[in-house]
């Protein structure tokens, strides 16, 4: 059963699901699905009550501090963890949402009433259960490409990250900002930063826990589990069958100390990507980033459920704020740092084997956009044209650094989460710490060119903590890659493949399966392949599919359909 939460204007309830869980029944507020202590809590005083949802670093007196206040938003801004804060005063109900994403909300305006919750997938029957085509266009095209106020169903509309929706008994609804970056120093971001790590982690550590053990970013996670969580903690280290050493598997093997077992998951013909799992792909709000490689996936968790983890954590995210591009450039020639942002030109295309002129120009018009990525070249099987630019938004927009590097997370941190309601299909919760919005906030808090260099691995993580891990983890400037295995996966399951070339997404004439067909072909030849569009492509694909095979919500009341 897919877990979610949501609840509706104070008065009577617009429509409940029929699976509800009534956790206050005026306003009406619902849980669905399996939630442990440790994932919801409630608080009630004189003045108002407080529900949370998700991993949180707050005590139960820090719970029950902020039902008390007027305004729990600055106290809600020190917790460590992903979640959201519902809470109710004088009639009136806010919500909190995650300022990074990681806990996306979503509302649907019914006949009755404004209805929110956290699973688009759930609200959709209640807006007529209609994928939004549009959306899954500019998907498509890609992931990070701008789709303001759209979710993956039509009529379903995102709650901005960051935001307060506030619901009064009169159904009015309105939208205001709680969650914002501060300006620290770059050693009090890296103190803090070491403190949320080590606080988030506690917090998903209080059931038994796995995680991975793959490259620093999950390193570091794991050696932080092993220091504070109460029990052993499994580390997971997935490494091609018949390989004994070499790449994760050396540094895997390095890392020993009390509190941690490791243990490794071969990866065999039968984990390859795009290969049928014996365990059916679940439907999940938006294509989820592991669609492709869940035969791996579900492998994995299976091996840390057996191992008796009921948690497992990621180091999913960590590649998102501590190894930037150089969008800071545009931050230096603003300011007129004009000396470090010629060195930092010539030292990224150096490092990058690239001509430097390009990135003195988009530094020199501030075009922060244009230093995060290059544009995306458009696949040929792609039949929807680019989406356009939010109004009154240019094509090219000046931005910062921080504007990026927000966009960037949020982007990252909500498709995660589809990952996440894979992960709970097979009883176990799945954690990103580094997608939490006060790390995030940390970082952003830290001046922008301090967290970019040419010259050292991801500078504030191993600031922050780069003393509890081993020298070898700490001098390592690479990762495990498996790039080979999804050209291998693509020639082992090529007929399948092609086979899904014209099925739901040229149903929607959102692609031209011939072109599509040819890149599958090169791909399992060895070629060069657009892999991030190829993987975005078939996700969405396998998602339609298993929208098809899944029932819908079952919601009751006025304002159900």
């Amino acid at each position: 059963m897919l877990r979610w939460f949501g609840g509706s204007a104070p008065g009577a309830p617009a429509a409940l699901p029929d699976d509800a869980r009534m956790v206050w029944n005026d306003p009406p507020l619902w849980a669905v699905g399996s939630w442990p202590t440790h994932l919801l809590r409630t608080a009630e005083t004189d003045t108002g009550r407080i529900a949370v949802f998700g991993s949180c670093s707050a005590s139960d007196n820090d719970v029950t501090h902020a039902a008390s206040l007027d305004n729990p938003a600055p106290l809600l801004r020190r917790w460590a963890g992903s979640f959201t804060a519902v809470r109710t005063h004088t009639g009136i109900v806010d919500v909190f949402a995650d300022g990074a994403l990681a806990c996306p909300l979503y509302t649907v305006s019914t006949p009755q009433g404004l209805v929110w919750g956290s699973s688009a997938l759930a609200l959709a029957p209640l807006a007529g259960n209609r994928v939004d085509t549009e959306w899954l266009a500019a998907y498509l095209w890609d992931k990070r490409a701008p789709a303001p106020g759209r979710s993956p169903w039509k009529n379903v509309v995102p709650v901005r990250p960051g935001q307060r929706l506030t619901l009064t008994p009169d159904g009015a609804a309105a939208a205001t900002t709680w969650w914002s970056p501060s300006t620290r120093t770059y050693v009090e971001a890296v103190a803090r930063l070491r403190h949320l790590l080590t606080e988030s982690v506690r917090a998903r550590t209080l059931v038994p826990a796995s995680t991975d053990l793959a490259g620093l970013d999950s390193t570091t996670l794991a050696v932080i589990a092993a220091a504070v969580s109460p029990t052993p903690v499994t580390a997971i280290t997935a490494h091609p069958d018949g390989q004994p050493s070499g790449g994760d598997l050396t540094y895997a093997a390095l890392l020993t100390m009390p509190g941690l077992t490791r243990m490794l998951l071969p990866l065999r013909a039968r984990h390859l990507p795009f290969t049928p799992a014996d365990v059916l792909l679940p439907a999940t709000d938006e294509p989820a980033p592991s669609t492709t490689t869940w035969t791996m996936f579900s492998a994995q968790l299976r091996l840390a459920t057996a191992a008796g983890a009921t948690a497992h954590l990621t180091g999913d995210g960590g590649d998102n704020f501590t190894l930037p591009p150089p969008t800071h450039l545009a931050d230096l020639v603003r300011s007129g740092h004009w000396l470090r942002a010629a060195a930092d030109i010539m030292g990224w295309a150096r490092l990058r084997r690239i001509d430097p002129r390009p990135l003195a120009l988009a530094a020199l018009q501030a075009d922060a956009q244009r230093l995060a990525r290059t544009s995306p070249t458009r696949p040929p099987w792609l039949t929807a044209p680019p989406p356009p630019p939010p109004p009154g938004v240019p094509t090219r927009a000046a931005g910062d650094a921080n504007t990026e590097l927000i966009g960037n997370v949020r982007t990252a941190a909500r498709a995660a989460y589809a990952d996440t309601q894979l992960a709970h299909t097979l009883g176990i919760e799945l954690h990103n710490p580094y997608f939490d919005a006060a790390v995030l906030e940390t970082a952003l808090s830290a001046p922008a060119a301090a967290r970019f260099s040419t010259h050292r691995y991801k500078p504030l993580l191993l600031d922050a903590v780069g003393d509890l891990l081993p020298a070898p983890h700490r001098n390592r400037t690479t990762k495990g890659t498996f790039v080979s295995a999804f050209h291998h996966g693509v020639r082992a399951n090529l007929p399948h493949l092609l086979d899904q070339t014209d099925r739901h997404l040229a149903a929607l004439r959102l692609i031209n399966p011939a072109p599509l067909r040819t890149t599958l072909h090169h791909a399992a030849l060895g070629v060069e392949t657009p892999w991030a569009t190829l993987l975005r492509t078939l996700a969405a694909e396998a998602w339609l599919a298993t929208l098809e095979t899944t029932p819908s919500s079952a919601w009751r009341g006025k304002g159900a359909r």
